[in-house]
């Protein structure tokens, strides 16, 4: 079976064997929504492929008329007419074909940017984003070419083909059979050429990916790289991948250069032969003057047919490249989306609970478990801490809670229904989530806070802005809430990005609320009050916190301590500072120093 081999998404060594059937399918699920348009495209083409198919006839008969001094006045109008016929309708196919491949490119990307955006977790978490993005950007504008233009130009192409071929025959037999013969000899050799460009696309465009990915990893570390002192280094990276992409794209080039330009060798061996052959056949008496001109007229009306058919040949090898490398990432498993945009908790719930039953978790099969039967309850209402050394599974329980992840045995289960049964919209629209990055995203200050509760009115805006302490800090933007934050945030210290997070999460009113140290970044004067803000914000939800600071977990309703995937205690700050020994020490050596 005959297999494209493309690099994984996340640009790895190996290699993913798509089927050209497959491939194939493909290709026409692109091209199936755009049937008419596609078909009133070849239309326009085949009617200005029969307006050039008529020139040399007109040709022959003008030819003729001067040969016996009879009026050309007609035929000059006639074949006028079919030149500009021809040449207007060329211009409106061309313009259908174009329009419909831009149609194509959106359909394709919007396709994939909503798969993307619903990937799961551990999905992106093996990929690279550049190479993601090069597939929505790079790899979906090669099928401009092969879903409409190749189509129509191996219609078209290939039926002028054959009907240029048969009025030849028509003309001269003998003369048809040279042409063909020199044709079908470079024909072979074309042929051979196509599996190479086809091998050649594929590199670049993985080459082009692998760009996207250094130049993603870069500016996401922009400031780490200037402070190393690496800027000629990740140069360097860059240049190497886009040297790699220049070579296999010039070798592409190269290979359908050699394409294009065996037409025009056909064409000039074929004519010199049915010059040859011809002339001697017209001084024979065999065929006259006339047909050996209307003849080689038709041969080198051979050119643009023949062309298309190359084309659309390279083109199909071109855009086979690309859709393997589509399909790579239409194969990533998916969130499967199961109604609402989750965007609001539910009206008149109150606090949620939850329960962990001997959960365990592994993020992969050859990885080391995370959770071993990992069993606790949370009631509705009050602060619950997680505390442990690194590496204890802490961060991990939100991301099971949040069906980031399934685990791999137990339950989680919220307000007493294990959370596979909920709906993610559902679920996650009861939830609030403050990461441990405290991630803002590129646009204003109102984006990034209304994000996860995009209908909130100015009232509630203002009144989180105030429980987050950051009514001071949008008094002082210039242009308050519509102040753009850069790039993740680049505008705004570590200790405001965390309170956005904040006053975002809060903002959504979940019913549970999970804090990853959430404060970690702030001044002690911040911290002190956005404590008081998370009690009472545990006196109206369920608030569950992962925390390094004394000062957050002593405020906790109970303590979970963590170790090596397990539960070790349950317990209040006091209960656990008498009664646990790794408590005691975390308290004593990794909390505040007031332990």
């Amino acid at each position: 079976m005959t297999t494209l081999e493309a690099a994984g998404p996340a640009g790895s060594t190996a290699t993913t064997a798509v089927a050209a059937g497959q491939v194939r399918r493909a290709l026409y699920a692109h091209f199936r929504p755009h049937r008419a348009a596609v078909a009133l495209g070849a239309v326009l083409a085949l009617t200005g492929a029969a307006s050039g198919l008529a020139q040399p006839l007109a040709a022959k008969a003008l030819v003729d008329r001067l040969g016996h001094n009879e009026p050309i006045t007609g035929v000059l109008l006639v074949l006028t007419a079919l030149v500009v016929l021809g040449t207007a309708v060329d211009a409106l196919g061309s313009y259908v074909l174009e329009r419909t491949a831009e149609s194509v490119v959106l359909a394709a990307r919007r396709s994939l940017i909503g798969r993307l955006l619903r990937l799961r977790l551990p999905e992106v978490e093996k990929t690279q984003p550049g190479d993601l993005m090069s597939r929505i950007t790079s790899d979906t504008t090669l099928l401009r070419a092969v879903t409409t233009q190749s189509v129509v130009s191996a219609a078209t192409g290939g039926l002028s083909f054959v009907a240029t071929l048969v009025l030849m025959g028509f003309m001269d037999p003998v003369l048809l059979g040279v042409t063909v013969g020199v044709i079908l000899v470079i024909g072979g050799a074309v042929a051979v050429l196509m599996p190479r460009i086809a091998a050649a696309t594929r590199r670049s465009q993985e080459a082009v990916a692998e760009i996207s990915t250094v130049l993603e990893r870069a500016f996401g570390a922009f400031r780490t790289i200037k402070a190393s002192g690496a800027e000629a280094r990740e140069t360097g990276v860059v240049d190497a991948a886009a040297r790699e992409a220049w070579r296999h794209g010039v070798k592409s080039a190269m290979w359908q250069s050699l394409a294009g330009s065996s037409i025009g060798l056909a064409v000039q061996v074929s004519f010199l032969a049915v010059l040859g052959i011809g002339g001697a056949r017209v001084a024979s008496g065999a065929t006259t003057i006339s047909s050996l001109i209307a003849f080689l007229l038709f041969l080198f009306y051979l050119i643009e047919p023949i062309s298309k058919l190359v084309e659309a040949a390279t083109q199909f090898q071109v855009g086979s490249a690309a859709v393997a490398r589509v399909l790579e990432a239409e194969a990533l498993e998916v969130e499967e989306p199961d109604g609402g945009a989750g965007t609001a908790s539910a009206e008149g719930a109150g606090p949620a609970s939850v329960v962990f039953d001997d959960v365990s978790f592994r993020y992969r099969d050859d990885l080391p478990a995370v959770h071993r039967g990992v069993s606790f309850e949370v009631p509705g209402r009050g602060m619950t801490a997680f505390v442990g050394p690194s590496g204890a599974g802490k961060t991990t329980l939100f991301g099971l809670i949040e069906r980031f992840y399934e685990t791999t045995g137990g339950r989680v289960l919220v307000d007493g229904r294990d959370v596979r049964d909920w709906s993610l919209a559902e679920l996650r629209a009861s939830i609030g989530y403050v990461e441990q990055d405290a991630p803002v995203l590129s646009g204003t200050l109102r984006e990034n806070l209304t994000f996860a509760a995009p209908d909130a009115s100015e009232e509630e805006i203002r009144r989180v802005l105030v429980r987050a302490r950051l009514d001071a800090l949008v008094e002082r933007l210039p242009e308050g809430l519509e102040t753009v934050v850069g790039h993740r945030g680049s505008k705004l210290s570590g200790g405001e990005r965390q309170r956005v997070a904040i006053a975002r999460a809060l903002l959504r009113r979940p019913r549970l609320l999970l804090l990853d140290e959430a404060t970690s970044q702030l001044d002690a004067v911040n911290e002190l009050a956005l404590r008081d803000v998370v009690a009472e914000v545990a006196r109206e939800t369920t608030v569950l916190v992962v925390a390094h600071r004394l000062s957050t977990v002593t405020l906790a309703d109970r303590i979970v301590v963590m170790e090596a995937g397990r539960v070790r205690a349950v317990g209040t700050h006091a209960e656990l500072v008498e009664g646990d020994a790794l408590y005691g020490e975390l308290a004593a050596t990794q909390f505040l120093a007031t332990a």
